[in-house]
Order: structure tokens, then C-alpha cells, then sequence
């Protein structure tokens, strides 16, 4: 019976280790004596050295080792003989390469090493010359399974270079290309002979034509399989809306900092494409007309509107309306006030499902806040940033209200001690607490909310000066020296008050500004000396321990 080549090149190694393993030698002692009066004759011995099993192994199963390393120690296994090197390299999926002209002349030789590679980044550095149409057309031929390619800063690739990588990688299924010069006959060639391709990534692709000349991209082969879109930066975005509205399967979009009207492309979306589940819109301009149009897209689960100024309350309560299975939604309202408490009732009426809630320049009150809490029992996630109206009453309504809380973050809001205080009772499920630039909140009070719930992770950031102010009042409020003696406690520091004051109504900016004149007072005399002092004795310490 015949051998397949794989279990003969196992048995032709075991041979060889075989052979390695077992060693006869000779050896004579002229000293030794002569036993039974035979001859002395050479007594031949066996030497048993440690087996080699690794060269046991299969190809096959040494590439699934080299598989769960790291990049780095793949390398290093790759210098250990010339077997290694060449199952590491036939076993190598995803490659990165520094994607700069001279990389042509190593095309063939690092691709016929690296012949199984399935993801493929090219980079190049702004200030280098990059690859060329020749050099990416070569790597399309030797690497026909391509199914991911990144490219960036490919500045000297054209749409020929792209034509050609389309037709040689039919079975591309993601795309993701940015600062690159290729306009839409590239991006066209793509989608007409890639149709397996899934996702699509496009940032500052530079040879779009701008106007009303401008080539329409898509749909091509790719609309039927496409669920992800992605655009970054486009001065012509407009372009790819046949490709939007032709993709029929599309799950995903998002749209960033890319300049024209969107309405008139969101009027048309509800009608071609029925599967949206995801939709992030940021810096765009939109409006309520085109929220009106995404509020039919029923099935609608994730929304994110960042920096969207013509957005109101009046399209957004249209959205929650019509999409009840809204979970996530992130709002940055860039403090226009369009937003506000009455299209947040509108989520908390209609979209009982949501777990996530990310508000940034937008002030609610407590009672959108109340009305969140009670009709969204599977709120898991909140985040709280920039609000001129959220204070301790607000974050006292969400620790009794919002039962399901897991993760909270509160950043530049009128907060102090108190809300902390209360986020001790309130919210049993609460795991992780973030808390930045509210100069209300003090060390002590993060300290206290820690020991009061240990299982709770508290994450206060209140910036350098609040830093200053907490270790200054320990400091002068009998701290200790260096030497060990007492400091006398300087004036008007034993006079603050533990829990910085509740700031409501119109008192707010009052009140903020007499804590931050008095927060500057206590930079002054000795209590930053002391604090020095202190982390220097603390340092010396525990280097000598």
C-alpha cells in the first residue's frame, strides 16, 4: 500500500530523529582490566539523548501553534530552521506592510513566502512616496483569496491600479481605503467585480470630482451583499448615493463630517432599504426632514446624532414614535438647545427597550430624566456630558429611578458630594462609576462613595486644580511634615464646608464662581509644600521598604 506525502514526510522525519536519537560509539580503556581473561576489545555502548517531539509534529498542526502566537514571537519562531520558517509563512493570514514605492521589488519574494494571506494592509507615511498601480496589481495576482484590504495614504494608486486589483480579488469582502487618490472609476470597478463584498470604508478619497459632473458610485454587483457603509470626510459624498440606495441588504451606515445637503439622500432611503439597523450622522447637515424620513425605518435599533444643529425635538419624537426597538442612542446637541426634555419623553414613552443613553450638550431636567428611568426598565448605560441643568436633584432622581444602571458617567456637570451620596443608597446594580470635570465632586467624596459600596469602581478625574485644592486642605487641615510634626492649620480651611453646596437655580454661576475663587486661595502659603512634602516622604518611604 501506497503513502499519502504528508504521512511519509512524518515517517521520513521519525527516521531521522531515530537515527539522532540512538548513537553507537566506541570506546577503550587501556586502564580498565581484563576480565576473564578475554582480549581488550572495544566495548561498543548506547547513548540515549532527549527525544525531539516537535519534529513529530505535522505541518498541520504546528501551524494551528503558530496560529495562537503574537506577531512578535511568531517571528521569532521563524528563525529557528528552515522548516519553521516555512510553515509560519504558508500559515500567516493577515499581513501589514509598509506600503512605500520600494516595496515592488520585494513583491514576489515576500509573497511567495506569505502565500495564504487573506487580510492585507498597505500603509504609507504621509512624507513617502507610496506603492504604485504595478506593485498593487502584483500583489492582487499572488494573493487571489484576498478577503479584506486596507489601504492608506496610497496617494500613487490610481483607478487603473484599482481595476486591475478588482478583477484579480473577486473575493474581497471588505474594503477600507483612506487619503487615496482614486476617484469613482476605482470605486466602481470595485463594486462591479467584487460581489461577495460586505463592508465598505471610505475616507478623503481625493479623486472624487467635485459638482454636478461628478461620476454616481454604485450600486454594482456589490448592492446585494453589502451591510456596512462607512464615509469619512468626503467633499462629494453626495456620489455614493446610488450605492446608499441600492443596497437593498445595507444593515449599517454611518456618515461623518461630510459636506452637501443629506436630506434629499435620506427622503430616499426608506423606500430601497428596509434592514437598517444602525445609523450614526455626525456633523451633517441634516435636519428634521430627513429624521422624518429615517423615522419609517422601523426595524431601527441604534441611532447616533453628533453635532447635527438643524436636528429638534420634533424629528427626533417622530424617530421614537416609529422606532420602537430603538436600544442605543447618543445625542450631541453642541449646546443649540434643539433638543431637550420633550424629545426625550418622547424616547422614554415609545422606546422601552433602549439600555444605552449618551447625552452631550444637551440639558434635560428632572423630569425627562424621571419619566427615562421609570418607562426604560432595561437601562444599563448612562452618560451625562456638558449639561447646565443636570446638578445632585437630577443625579438623586436617576440612583432611586433607574434600577438596571450598570455604568454611569457624569463629565462637566453642576455636581457635588451629595449626588455621590446619593448614588451610595441608589442604583443596586451600578458596577462603575466616572466622574470628570465637575469641580462640585472632591476627592473625599469619591473616597467616601468607594468605601460606602466597595464593589463599586469610582473613576474621578476633577482636573489639576481640584487635585491641588484636595491634598492642600489635608495638607494645612493637620497634615504631617516630613519631620513628623503637625502643621497649624491655616486660615479659613477648617471653615469649608465637607460637601461642596447644592447649585440650583439662578445662584448656580454665583455660587461656581465664589468656589472657584476660593479653591485659588488655597494654592496659596504652605499647603502645596505640603502636599510635596508629603508624596517625597511617601516615595522615600517605600523605596526603603
Amino acid at each position: 500500500m501506497g503513502q499519502s506525502s504528508s504521512t511519509a514526510a512524518v515517517a521520513s522525519r521519525r527516521d531521522t530523529n531515530l537515527s539522532h536519537r540512538f548513537k553507537f560509539k566506541s570506546s577503550f580503556s587501556a586502564s580498565s582490566p581484563i576480565k576473564g581473561g578475554g582480549d581488550n576489545n572495544a566495548e561498543d555502548f548506547m547513548v540515549f539523548e532527549a527525544p525531539d517531539y516537535i519534529s513529530d509534529l505535522p505541518d498541520e498542526c504546528l501551524a494551528v501553534v503558530f496560529q495562537s502566537l503574537s506577531s512578535a514571537d511568531r517571528k521569532r519562531c521563524s528563525l529557528v530552521c528552515s522548516r519553521w520558517l516555512m510553515i509560519e509563512g504558508q500559515s500567516r493570514h493577515r499581513l501589514s506592510l509598509n506600503a512605500q514605492a520600494d516595496l515592488l521589488h520585494s513583491v514576489p519574494t515576500l509573497f511567495t513566502r506569505f502565500d495564504s494571506v487573506t487580510k492585507l494592509a498597505l500603509k504609507c507615511e504621509r512624507r513617502s512616496t507610496s506603492i504604485g498601480d504595478e506593485a498593487l496589481a502584483m500583489i492582487s495576482f499572488r494573493c487571489r483569496n484576498l478577503t479584506r484590504l486596507k489601504l492608506r495614504s496610497c496617494r500613487e494608486v490610481t483607478d487603473a491600479g484599482m481595476e486591475a486589483f478588482a478583477k484579480n480579488c473577486r473575493s474581497l469582502k471588505k474594503l477600507s481605503c483612506g487619503s487615496c487618490n482614486f476617484g469613482a472609476k476605482g470605486m466602481n470597478a470595485i463594486l462591479n467585480n467584487c460581489a461577495s463584498l460586505e463592508e465598505l470604508s471610505v475616507k478623503r478619497l481625493r479623486g472624487i470630482t467635485d459638482g454636478a459632473a461628478a461620476e454616481p458610485i454604485g450600486p454594482g454587483l456589490a448592492a446585494s451583499s453589502l451591510k456596512t457603509i462607512c464615509l469619512k470626510e468626503l467633499y462629494n459624498g453626495q456620489c455614493f448615493g446610488p450605492l446608499i440606495i441600492g443596497s437593498k441588504n445595507l444593515r449599517t451606515l454611518k456618515l461623518f463630517r461630510c459636506s452637501g445637503d443629506w436630506d434629499k439622500v435620506l427622503r430616499v432611503i426608506p423606500d430601497r432599504v428596509s434592514a437598517l439597523v444602525e445609523i450614526h450622522l455626525e456633523r451633517l447637515q441634516v435636519s428634521d426632514a430627513g429624521l422624518t424620513a429615517l423615522s419609517t425605518c422601523l426595524s431601527l435599533e441604534i441611532l447616533h446624532l453628533v453635532k447635527t444643529p438643524e436636528c429638534t425635538n420634533f424629528g427626533l419624537t417622530l424617530v421614537a414614535e416609529q422606532c420602537k426597538l430603538l436600544r442605543k442612542l447618543h445625542i450631541d446637541g453642541w449646546k443649540a438647545n434643539h433638543i431637550g426634555d420633550d424629545g426625550l419623553i418622547a424616547v422614554a414613552k415609545h422606546c422601552p427597550n433602549l439600555q444605552e443613553l449618551v447625552l452631550i450638550g444637551v440639558n434635560p431636567t428632572k423630569i425627562s430624566l424621571e419619566t427615562l428611568a421609570s418607562n426604560c426598565p432595561n437601562l444599563e448605560r448612562l452618560a451625562l456630558c456638558g449639561s447646565d441643568t443636570v446638578g445632585d436633584a437630577e443625579i438623586s432622581c436617576i440612583a432611586a429611578k433607574c434600577v438596571a444602571l450598570k455604568k454611569l458617567c457624569i463629565k462637566s456637570c453642576l455636581v457635588s458630594d451629595e449626588g455621590m451620596r446619593a448614588l451610595a443608597t441608589g442604583c443596586p446594580n451600578l458596577v462603575k462609576v466616572k466622574v470628570k470635570k465637575c469641580r462640585g465632586v472632591t476627592c473625599d467624596g469619591a473616597e467616601w462613595l468607594r468605601a460606602s459600596r466597595e464593589s463599586l469602581a469610582v473613576n474621578l478625574d476633577s482636573g489639576e486644580v481640584e487635585h491641588l485644592d484636595a491634598n492642600a486642605s489635608d495638607g494645612g487641615g493637620g497634615g504631617v511634615q516630613d519631620n513628623g510634626a503637625e502643621n497649624p492649620p491655616q486660615a479659613g480651611l477648617n471653615q469649608m464646608p465637607p460637601v461642596a453646596p447644592s447649585i440650583a437655580g439662578g445662584s448656580r454661576s454665583t455660587a461656581r464662581s465664589t468656589s472657584f475663587k476660593a479653591r485659588l486661595g488655597l494654592l496659596s502659603g504652605r499647603g502645596i509644600v505640603a502636599c510635596t512634602l508629603r508624596r517625597w516622604s511617601s516615595g522615600n518611604g517605600a523605596s526603603q521598604s
